[in-house]
């Protein structure tokens, strides 16, 4: 648990516990949504299981926003399925929704209105939902309940946030880029928050383009590109199918022979940086090896040596063939 952030568990009452009886939470089938000329989100389908983390990876404008309104039922999908917990969302929208709370990107609250009365008030709406006492010690906004909305900071607003997707008591949350824009500390305290959900036995479904964070939160990802899922499994599923090279950094003093560093077999290209030289290689087990014989040989004292095999971002350029630009919108609608 980060520090600063309650491990406070909420009190569910028997026909709260959310239901493992169905195979997915959430099944999506052949989505799609145009604007216009624009495909938003075309031929989407991913089923998401009760209890986990799914996350929708991509950089922005590559689908993920749209395909969580779709879920949500902020728009109409022009084509596909949509099921929460068996329930199909155009017949049962009612029924569907109340499984469901949600913390959008755009969202905001009236200035004046404090946290504790808008927890008071959005419980209000549902026949059942958590206490906002219950809310504020789960997420550690006790010494702020009383005070105004506009005086909270990001990462108080963002926890808040959560604590309202949470008060009526649903089986899946669906969260829109919920540590976007917030410093590292309160990134940390978000998570372990959201690594709490999964903990209760929720199910999340959260879009995101910040790489660590998917790695570190999510039992499966879906990685979106140009409105299309072009990968899905595990973190390390993901980066176990990948055939991107490992990469050796090694530092000697003094720094190895250029001479000596292009004899090594195996290497596919080597550069040299600040901390050394980086080797990538297929074959890491081999060129470790011979490389603490020629540095042996060359009679210079390693210093430091790393290996790091292929990452999420080596997954998303070998699907795409682009650099990750977590940032950058494509062009395409989110």
């Amino acid at each position: 648990m980060s520090e600063g952030v309650h491990s406070t568990r909420l009190n569910n009452h028997t026909d709260d516990k959310p239901n493992r009886s169905c195979a997915a939470a959430i099944s999506v089938a052949a989505l799609w949504k145009r604007y216009g000329a624009t495909v938003a989100v075309s031929d989407v389908t991913f089923e998401v299981a009760a209890g986990q983390i799914f996350g929708l990876l991509g950089a922005n404008g590559a689908g993920k926003t749209t395909t969580l309104e779709c879920i949500l039922g902020l728009r109409q999908p022009d084509g596909g399925s949509i099921h929460i917990n068996g329930l199909d969302i155009r017949i049962h929208a009612a029924q569907a929704k109340r499984l469901v709370g949600a913390q959008l990107q755009a969202a905001t609250l009236q200035d004046r209105i404090t946290p504790r009365q808008a927890l008071d008030l959005f419980g209000s709406f549902y026949s059942q939902s958590f206490g906002s006492d219950e809310l504020l010690a789960r997420f550690d906004l006790e010494a702020k309940a009383d005070v105004p909305f506009a005086t909270l900071s990001g990462g108080l607003r963002q926890r808040l946030f959560l604590a309202l997707a949470l008060v009526n008591r649903p089986t899946l949350l669906v969260l829109d880029e919920p540590t976007a824009g917030l410093d590292p500390q309160a990134r940390r305290k978000l998570r372990s928050l959201i690594g709490e959900m999964r903990s209760d036995g929720r199910t999340v479904l959260l879009s995101t383009h910040d790489l660590q964070e998917a790695h570190e939160l999510c039992d499966r990802i879906a990685i979106m590109d140009n409105g299309r899922i072009v990968a899905d499994g595990s973190p390390a599923e993901l980066i176990g199918r990948s055939q991107s090279p490992a990469r050796v950094i090694v530092r000697t003093a003094p720094c190895l022979a250029s001479t000596v560093v292009d004899a090594l077999p195996g290497v596919i290209q080597a550069a040299q940086s600040e901390r050394g030289w980086i080797l990538e290689t297929r074959a890491p087990t081999r060129v470790l090896a011979e490389l603490v014989r020629r540095i042996d040989e060359a009679g210079v004292r390693l210093l430091e040596v790393e290996l790091r095999g292929p990452s999420l971002e080596d997954v998303f350029i070998e699907l795409t063939g682009r650099p990750w630009r977590a940032g950058e919108p494509h062009g395409e609608v989110s």
